[in-house]
Order: structure tokens, then sequence, then C-alpha cells
């Protein structure tokens, strides 16, 4: 059913714009002349951010998924963790210095990733004991670490000048419009490949969901599976971040959201969760640059109306059942 939803929504979203392609036109322009306005609207614009908003909600959803069932806490996020200051905070640096304008505009995702996968290590490397990696230290680690990142942008941005301040908050802001289809093929094969991996854990999930000592005695290696849970979580969240600007909500709202329709186990969990996400960013970016059409809202606005909105109405229908 999610497979169906998502792609209604892909076709949906194909169609819908500013300039409104009709479903059989759309058709008809795949078998036409490449050179024709629909063709460059559908497969030059629209596509690539479906294609985008299909890896980065499926790899948030996932991440939130699996953070969450290694935490054993609903209220943990990937942006939990610091990733998505210590991206964005790269990526102010980079606008700052101008790098962008050396080395391209594939320095920002760059900067971005190296930025969210330093703070990772520094969360990794303050949480590890010598009795193992402590969970709770990773959470409050990574609390302080963006209340950290988030001071120094307000620095940057105090300082900056008109033009890198408007690029710093439109990134942060979240976007889809990336025209470079190599990053996207990237992150679409990591997004994929990152499903099929958690998919190797969903035993160990749905084991570590009823804790720690529960776990080991059903034979699951704790440590280790906390390690490649939280190194697989960070890469994807680390990817998505750099790549599309800060996208809030996903990672919190889906796994709650599905929760309701498919229960706890992660064997369903992690594939309706990867899927619902998708949807639910596509659909949140056909709304972005709809709703005032021609001009465009940042994505990460919609996702947090509607991921707020759903998150409240999940907290009312469980209080209420």
């Amino acid at each position: 059913m999610l497979g169906g939803i998502l792609l209604c929504t892909s076709v949906f979203s194909l169609c819908v714009g500013s300039a409104n392609v009709s479903f059989k036109a759309m058709f008809a322009s795949i078998f036409n002349s490449r050179d024709s306005a629909e063709y460059s609207i559908l497969f030059n614009i629209r596509l690539p951010r479906i294609i985008l908003g299909f890896s980065v909600g499926g790899a948030l959803a996932l991440s939130g998924v699996m953070l969450q069932g290694m935490f054993r806490n609903p209220l943990v996020e990937p942006y939990t963790l610091g990733i998505s200051g210590g991206a964005a905070l790269g990526v102010a640096l980079n606008i700052v210095l101008r790098l962008n304008n050396t080395l391209g505009v594939v320095s920002l995702p760059v900067s971005g990733f190296f930025g969210a996968i330093l703070v990772v290590l520094l969360v990794y490397s303050v949480s590890l004991r010598k009795e193992g990696l402590r969970i709770q230290g990773i959470l409050l680690t990574g609390v302080m670490l963006s209340f950290i990142s988030s001071s120094l942008i307000m620095l940057i941005m105090s300082v900056s000048s008109m033009e890198d301040l408007q690029g710093i908050v439109f990134w942060i802001m979240g976007s889809l419009e990336e025209p470079n289809w190599l990053l996207i093929q990237v992150v679409l094969w990591v997004s994929v490949s990152g499903l099929v991996i958690s998919y190797l854990f969903c035993l160990d999930l749905n084991a570590l969901s009823l804790g720690d000592e529960e776990a080991q005695h059903l034979g699951i290696k704790v440590e280790s599976t906390k390690r490649l849970l939280f190194i697989l979580s960070s890469l994807l969240t680390g990817l998505s971040v750099s790549v599309s600007g800060v996208i809030g909500f996903v990672g919190l709202v889906v796994p709650h959201f599905m929760r309701m329709f498919v229960g706890n186990d992660h064997r369903i969990l992690l594939v309706s969760s990867f899927l619902c996400g998708a949807v639910f960013l596509i659909l949140c970016d056909t709304l972005a640059r709809t709703i005032i059409a021609p001009m465009e809202l940042p994505v990460g606005v919609i996702t947090g109306v509607l991921g707020g909105t759903i998150f409240v109405y999940t907290l009312t229908r469980k209080q209420i059942t």
C-alpha cells in the first residue's frame, strides 16, 4: 500500500507545479523530443527533486527508527545527536570563507558532510568508555554539541555580509533543489543500501527494545550492535543533511506515525518508515513549490508545520486510546 502511495505521490509531484503538466502530456513528453519545455520541466527540474526527496526522506525516517529503537526513547531523532548542527556549521563556514566560489557548488555538501562526521566522531569518542558505549552519554553529548553548533552559526551570521547571510539562512531552512546528478545518485544508493543493511539488524532492534540485559540473554552482541547502528544512522543523516540542508521532524514524526499502524516489529517498521518518510518529504516539497507559486517556500518550513501537527495528533490519539 505504501509503495502504491509513493508511486501516486511521485506522479502527482511530477504533474503539479507553477507550470502544470497533464497526465497525458507527461507520457507524451517521454516519447517526444527532449527539447520540449514539458520534458525539461519534468525530467530536469522535478524528477531530481522527487528522487532526492525519496532518498533523504527515507534515510531520515530510517535513522529515526534505528535511533529510537536503540535508545528506547520515542523522542530521539537524528538531529538530536547534533549531526545537523555540525553539517550546518560546516556549510556556514564554507559560505563565509567563499570556498564555493573556488571549489564549486559541490563544496557545500562536502563541507556539510565533513562537519556532520566531525560531530559524530566527537559524540562517539566522548561517550565511549571501557564498559562500552553509553547510550545516555551519546544523547546528552549530542544535545550539547547541537547547542554549541547553533551558537557558532549565530555568531557567524551576526558578522556575515547580507549576501552570505541569505545563503546560510536559505540552506539552514532546507531545500531539495540540487542540480548535480552525481550527488543525487550517491544519496540514492547510500539510502537504499542503508535500508538493506538496517534490515539485517531488525531482530536485534526488536531485542534491544526489551532492554540491554534481555537482548544479551537472547544472544545479541549489544555493544557491537549499538556501535554499528549508531554509525549507520549517523552516516545516513550526515549525507542527507549535507545535500538537502536541515529538514526536521521527518525522523521524529514518521516512526511515531507508522507505529500506530504497523506496531513495533522492526521487520515491518523499518521498510514502512522508509517508504512513509519518502512519501512525506516528496509531498512536503510539492507543497513548498506550489502553495505560493511561482515563489517557493523552504521545504523545512512545510515539514515543521505538517510534522508538528501530525506529532501533536499522534500524541493526542495515544492519550485517547
